[in-house]
């Protein structure tokens, strides 16, 4: 199951039912659990892969940050269960400042898509090609990232969103939105996305009403977020307080 041709460090540990293709590098501090499926010329390294993953040709998995002030401290990248790496994706391993880089489960991250140090990825994100996601970058659950998309560091894209291709997010992507334009702006709520996680009408429509009262009722911000507060859709709390704890501030409609 392991290529004659692939290099292992000593400490690397391999689980049974693996497979690593020739002139792969399984390089120190490696995990990699059974049932995952690791291509040809692939560079992993201080890392963490969960079990039945798929890693394509040209991948490198868990290299030090791209981060000037990084002094090669302890750090690393865990990749979930059921995730897919495709070719030459690039996931670096966490900063010293979280020592972390984190992708949740059964993710898809298309070709040359990348995740830099420090990322917080949730389960089933989809990342199309050439999408880079920079340092600190918080994705969650269920997120739809179109391609050739650009995420500033430290921005935060909400779970069951859609930002549209060729996108520059440099603010906060609200849970369940729809985001395209040069500057991410938004375009209304990812209804199709909603209906696919089967959200009953009456949720769907609660998230409707919030969308309304945040961005259609000339209600200032803190006024809207009182408001939508009272609220009993656990959907419109995820809103409330994903904006609650925005550093970069939300992004709006045209």
């Amino acid at each position: 199951m392991i290529h004659a041709s692939a290099i292992i460090d000593k400490s690397a540990t391999i689980e049974d039912n693996v497979e690593i293709g020739a002139y792969s590098c399984i390089g120190p501090n490696v995990i990699i659990k059974s049932g995952t499926v690791i291509g040809t010329n692939v560079y992993i390294e201080h890392c963490e892969i969960g079990s039945n993953c798929k890693i394509f040709h040209g991948a490198s998995v868990g290299t030090p940050p791209q981060d000037l002030g990084y002094k090669n401290e302890p750090s690393k990248a865990y990749i979930g269960d059921g995730t897919t790496l495709r070719e030459f994706v690039t996931i670096n391993r966490g900063s010293a400042k979280t020592g972390k880089t984190i992708i949740g489960k059964n993710c898809y991250f298309m070709t040359a898509s990348h995740a830099a140090h420090d990322t917080r990825i949730g389960d089933n994100v989809i990342m199309a090609n050439n999408t880079s996601a920079a340092g600190h970058v918080e994705i969650g659950d269920n997120a739809f990232v179109s391609g050739n998309v650009g995420i500033h560091q430290f921005c935060r894209i909400g779970k069951g969103s859609m930002t549209g291709v060729g996108t520059s997010v440099t603010m906060d992507i609200i849970p369940y939105a729809l985001c395209a334009g040069y500057r991410a702006q938004l375009n209304g709520l990812n209804l199709v996305g909603m209906k696919r996680r089967k959200m009953t009408a009456d949720e769907i429509n609660d998230v409707k009403d919030a969308y309304k009262t945040l961005f259609a009722s000339k209600l200032l911000l803190n006024d809207a977020l009182a408001k939508l507060s009272q609220s009993g859709s656990v959907y419109v709390k995820e809103i409330v307080e994903f904006i609650k704890t925005s550093k970069r501030g939300i992004a709006r409609p045209e």
